[in-house]
């Protein structure tokens, strides 16, 4: 069997239960060397054998998996954050599945739920965002054009934009295109929930120059939306006494 895991956004201990007991288990590690917590490995077996999948193709990947399929060896994929997002696992499926080799995905802590608790923030406020666009700036990897920066940001959900750090002028100018101000809130977060993480508030139109400040170059989220600094926002329903639910009856002060 092969096991996509997640291995987390960082943080060794934000691993799931299930991923690092697949961990402790497999025969055959193929993580992501460039991204993936070094720290993960300390679960393995001492007979495990590991693979940086950083330096190796597609192609090799697969030939990895065939050969410890075809010894009854266990293996598991370990990629950054939940490989739902931006992991290249669907394309690995695929193939597998070609070749009838039966595969399971454990889900994991994407970034995006890192960046949040650096910040204690809430993407979802009442009345301010109920909405989170997560998207990327096109780089080496094209984006649909019906996806552009400009389109999802006419929107003014909140945005999470992956992979675009060494372009955030070019980012800047496509958000501003889409209709926000250059006044509205902005973070920053380099590496969330490692040891190295940082986090740094500022405005749409300052994220080059505070990333500039801090030379951050690569692997931080950008966050934009008036839900970085809690502005005015409704309180819930869900707690309101005022609000009868199912489980609990309204009540008055």
């Amino acid at each position: 069997m092969i096991y996509f895991v997640g291995a987390g956004s960082g943080a060794p201990d934000l691993i799931t239960v299930r991923g690092q007991r697949l961990l402790q288990c497999a025969d055959v590690i193929i993580y992501a060397g460039s991204l993936v917590n070094p720290l993960l490995l300390e679960e393995k077996k001492p007979q495990c054998q590991v693979y940086n999948s950083a330096k190796m193709t597609l192609e090799e990947i697969l030939e990895v998996m065939k050969e410890a399929e075809q010894t009854g060896k266990m293996t598991v994929r370990l990629h950054t954050g939940d490989p739902c997002l931006y992991g290249a696992i669907r394309e690995q499926m695929d193939l597998l599945e070609a070749e009838q080799i039966p595969y399971q995905y454990c889900p994991g802590v994407s970034s995006f739920c890192g960046a949040a608790a650096a910040l204690n923030l809430e993407y979802t406020l009442p009345e301010v965002s109920q909405s989170v666009v997560i998207t990327r700036m096109a780089g080496r990897t094209p984006v649909p054009e019906k996806e552009e920066i400009a389109s999802l940001a006419a929107h003014q959900a909140t945005m999470v934009i992956f992979l675009s750090t060494g372009m955030l002028e070019l980012l800047t100018e496509r958000l501003l295109a889409g209709g926000y101000q250059k006044d509205t809130p902005a973070a920053i977060v380099y590496k969330a929930t490692w040891e190295e993480e940082q986090s740094y508030i500022c405005t749409v139109a300052t994220l080059a120059e505070t990333a500039k400040a801090h030379d951050i170059k690569k692997t931080a989220l950008i966050i934009v939306g008036d839900v970085v600094t809690h502005s005015s926002y409704r309180r819930s329903d869900l707690y309101h006494p005022e609000f009868e639910t199912e489980f609990r009856p309204k009540k008055t002060y």
